[in-house]
């Protein structure tokens, strides 16, 4: 007979977890014993949600299941919001939180997680696949094993078990359990791709983050090339083709590059969508004249297909990856045809680039010293702001799989947390953070995380005083903002060194290119503020 805390900690270790994230406290206390008696880092966050972003980041890098641990009441309702954002990233995590006592559930308690007090189970449900409480150790294993199935079979996504503290230490007879295969569905349709993609005159592929998520970066490459298709990305898709191939048009929708709108103005007839859910993000700017007249659509999930873009649709549904290469073993091999679109490397002028004037520089500027800089295999977590829609107009992809942003859920802050848990599933990787001032109040105490779990993340903070792209958002709709400046400005430099960070201010782009060149040898966690220009105008202007 073992204890129920003593299998979970032993099957992390089998799975090779090598770290888990949260907060202790004293419903979850014998899981997190157990957990360090197996020689696994347990991360304590500085706050819950942090716990749960570290925990997606580490699975998207580790490509395994990442674990996060929050006690009853308050620690639950902190992973809600990160929840939420693992499941639109897709991202399988397992939350674990507590209970106080099954035994005296009715009676009153403090941070009771049931519905005598603040039912952590039913709030989990509608962000999470699965959202369960344990209430016998007997259950135990038959959770354990419908909560990792849902994670990660299908569109992985986050899971919740609420196990109370006497359940945690409760004995049960021992039982062993591996990580489920993933069963890759295949559409019985492909055959109408190849033929739809045959009779194309002017198509286009869409990608979406569904790209990262399966990994299909060299299957569409060579999808693109087999068929001459120029490729652009949605604001989530960011990432997924490299920017200086000859038939990137770069991103479409917020954020957006001329030359992918500019391709939509002209007419498509063939519009290849893979991976997206075609969100108000992603089509910001494309107007109903500018429609295709037919889509294919590959995805998991049926919800939003033929909603955004109502024209006939075919809908692929499964696996991305498996259903390209299906796809990709069964074309005919045609001649090579030169495209009719070659895109063209966007020049930018001091004029555009914007200014410097030894007191700001521009948000555009930063972003081209980061190019330069920033080694092409250096991984970016871009945080939902407009820093990171000026990256996705402007900072180029070397390498597939290199940059990461959500445009569906958009939680503040999560990219800090994500960085965090990608660089400790991955430690010889060079990982950068890109952020603003209003993230980094949000969830910037994390930097804490990373430097007291030696997680030698760059984060580069555009500090603009403010909420940038809706203080712009609204001026633009409405005529004023209200609530969307900071008086006074926070100082990061300040900040990140209280915590322990080695601290740089930049505001120029020599200054920040020094700090990025020191940032990349010292081997610590670095914080580069950025005193950006507070007037400028995002790319975020195409959505109303």
């Amino acid at each position: 007979m073992e204890k129920v805390a003593t299998l979970l900690a032993k099957h992390f270790k089998k799975w090779g977890i090598s770290d888990v994230f949260g907060i202790p406290g004293k419903a979850v206390v014998p899981l997190i014993l157990e957990i360090t008696d197996q020689d696994i880092n347990f991360v304590t966050s500085k706050h819950e949600c942090g716990a749960g972003y570290q925990a997606a980041g580490f699975a998207l890098l580790s490509q395994k299941i990442g674990v996060a641990v929050g006690t009853s009441g308050p620690g639950g309702t902190n992973l809600i919001t990160a929840a939420g954002q693992a499941k639109a990233s897709h991202l399988p995590i397992l939350i674990i939180t507590g209970h106080p006592s099954i035994k005296d559930t009715g009676k009153a308690l403090s941070q009771d997680a049931t519905a005598f007090g603040t039912d952590i189970v039913e709030m989990f449900k509608p962000v999470t696949k699965f959202s369960a409480r344990v209430e016998r150790g007997d259950q135990v294993e038959s959770y354990f094993q419908h909560a990792l199935e849902k994670a990660l079979t299908g569109s992985k996504g986050p899971v919740h078990l609420s196990i109370p503290a006497d359940v945690l230490i409760e004995e049960v007879h021992p039982f062993e359990m591996d990580l489920p295969e993933p069963q890759h569905v295949i559409s019985t349709r492909l055959e109408e791709v190849i033929e739809l993609l045959n009779d194309a005159q002017k198509p286009v592929l869409f990608l979406g983050k569904g790209v990262h998520s399966s990994k299909a970066y060299e299957e569409v490459r060579q999808v693109a090339e087999y068929w001459d298709i120029p490729v652009m990305t949605t604001p989530g898709g960011k990432g997924s083709f490299i920017s200086n191939h000859h038939l990137s048009l770069g991103a479409f929708g917020l954020g957006g590059r001329d030359e992918a709108h500019d391709y939509t103005e002209h007419g498509i007839d063939l519009m290849v969508v893979i991976g997206s859910k075609l969100s108000d993000m992603s089509l910001a700017g494309l107007q109903k004249n500018q429609y295709p007249e037919k889509v294919i659509h590959f995805d998991y999930d049926q919800t939003f297909i033929g909603k955004s873009i109502n024209v006939p649709t075919l809908f692929i549904s499964g696996d991305i990856k498996a259903n390209l290469n299906i796809i990709l073993e069964n074309i005919n091999r045609r001649e090579n045809q030169s495209s009719n679109y070659i895109s063209a490397k966007h020049e930018k002028s001091m004029n555009e680039i914007g200014i410097e004037n030894g007191i700001y520089m521009s948000s555009k500027s930063a972003i081209e010293i980061m190019n330069e800089v920033l080694p092409e295999d250096t991984i970016i977590f871009g945080d939902d702001g407009s820093h990171t829609f000026y990256a996705i107009q402007s900072y180029d992809i070397k390498k597939p799989g290199t940059f990461f942003f959500d445009d569906v859920f958009g939680a503040m802050g999560h990219a800090i947390g994500y960085s965090i848990g990608a660089k400790l599933a991955s430690p010889s990787k060079k990982i950068a953070c890109l952020t603003g001032d209003g993230c980094l109040l949000m969830h910037g105490s994390e930097i804490s995380t990373a430097v007291s779990s030696n997680s030698s993340v760059i984060f580069i903070v555009l500090n603009n005083s403010g909420l940038d792209m809706v203080d712009k958002g609204m001026k633009v709709n409405i005529g004023k903002s209200v609530g969307t400046t900071f008086d006074p400005p926070v100082d990061i430099y300040q900040y990140a060194q209280s915590m322990g960070a080695t601290a740089f201010k930049a505001r120029t782009s020599n200054q920040l290119s020094d700090a990025l060149h020191t940032a990349l040898v010292i081997n610590e966690t670095s914080v580069i503020e950025v005193i950006v220009d507070n007037n400028e105008i995002p790319p975020t202007m195409r959505r109303g």
